[in-house]
């Protein structure tokens, strides 16, 4: 695999940035890991996850009642992972590690596994945003092509087409087949995955076990396969489409760049904070009812700039940063409403799918 490195001899506007974001919490006497506000949206929305759950399974309702219960159940469970799976995962949910790792495994209890999410999430995909070689997030190819170095193959020609369908089937995929492919694997796209301890085994394969039994199980026994069948179907589109189009708006739209490696080494000629300007987007920061949902992923360049900062400062540090952008000339991507975000996306996506004038064999 290439080795890719930044050029941080210069790393100025990080400093300087850093150093403002200090400051802004030291003034105001407040930590950066989560408050009130970030427990408040746990007690609502895994409560709420509980009780549709529950209602799905011991109230007797028409069956488009069911439906629309099972498509609202899938958007809290994104939710969760927005709001609490992300922000423990990044240990900045609480200043407690084992509160992080307990709320971590929130993503276990949606279907997937949060130690391969961690060297996914956080340490592929941070440290090498929309780095086409190297980034899982952008490595759909062939069946979508999301920069204009990947292969081209016909059916791109359609694929802002079938996009909302190849997003309503991600979640769904990455609890039966994309964690197992990375888990026997040992790797994540073409980065070896770090070794697990006997305890990350015994929580792969137990999560994966209880999934069944709450998910499958429990729910054919209880209502029948067909009544089960297609709320499970609902749940997992309305919830994979959720979570994916929340992550393409961040770095796969118009305003956003991307980078190539292939097998030889790379030194990307920007330092590692002004590769995470130039490659991310932020969209309707001004709404606080996206920001609620969202899990303040709507302010995707402070997330990637700092992770370890709870989601509920966003809004404030995202200030400070954009002036430190404009001090340094840097771009400072912000896409003023979700709607506008998710055209950029497609008309990118549509541009991608047409075929390139020269096409590489």
């Amino acid at each position: 695999m290439a080795k890719i490195t930044f050029n941080n001899k210069n790393a100025f506007f990080f400093q300087s940035l850093k150093a403002a974001i200090e400051v802004y919490f030291k003034e105001n006497n407040i930590k950066k890991t989560g408050n009130r506000r970030l427990y408040i949206k746990t007690a609502v929305l895994i409560p709420g996850a509980i009780g549709m759950y529950l209602l799905l399974l011991f109230v007797t309702m028409p069956a488009l009642a069911g439906i629309l219960i099972s498509g609202v159940l899938g958007f809290v469970l994104a939710c969760i992972g927005f709001n609490v799976m992300h922000d423990a995962c990044h240990g900045s949910y609480s200043r407690k590690p084992w509160v992080n790792e307990v709320l971590g495994l929130t993503l276990n209890a949606l279907g997937s596994n949060a130690f391969i999410w961690k060297q996914k999430h956080n340490i592929i995909h941070h440290t090498y945003t929309n780095v086409d070689g190297v980034d899982d997030d952008i490595a759909k190819s062939p069946v979508i092509r999301q920069c204009s170095t990947q292969r081209w193959v016909p059916m791109h020609r359609v694929q802002h087409i079938y996009l909302p369908l190849i997003y309503s089937l991600s979640s769904i995929l990455w609890v039966f087949l994309t964690d197992f492919i990375k888990y026997l694997g040992r790797k994540v796209y073409k980065t070896p995955l770090q070794p697990m301890k006997l305890n990350d085994h015994i929580i792969f394969w137990a999560s994966k076990v209880l999934y069944l039994v709450f998910y499958i199980l429990i729910p054919i026994l209880l209502v029948g396969t067909q009544a089960w069948l297609v709320g499970f179907l609902v749940m997992h589109a309305v919830m994979g489409f959720t979570l994916s189009i929340v992550f393409q708006l961040a770095h796969v739209v118009e305003e956003t760049e991307f980078e190539t490696v292939a097998d030889e080494d790379k030194v990307i000629e920007n330092e590692w904070a002004i590769h995470q300007i130039k490659t991310t987007a932020n969209f309707a920061p001004g709404s606080k009812v996206v920001s609620w949902f969202a899990g303040g992923l709507n302010y995707q360049i402070e997330h990637h700039l700092f992770p370890r900062i709870s989601h509920v400062h966003y809004p404030a540090i995202s200030k400070i940063v954009k002036a430190k952008c404009d001090e340094y000339g840097l771009p400072y991507n912000s896409i003023p409403t979700m709607m506008e975000a998710v055209r950029s996306h497609f008309r990118l996506m549509k541009a991608l799918g047409e075929r390139p004038v020269l096409v590489q064999a």
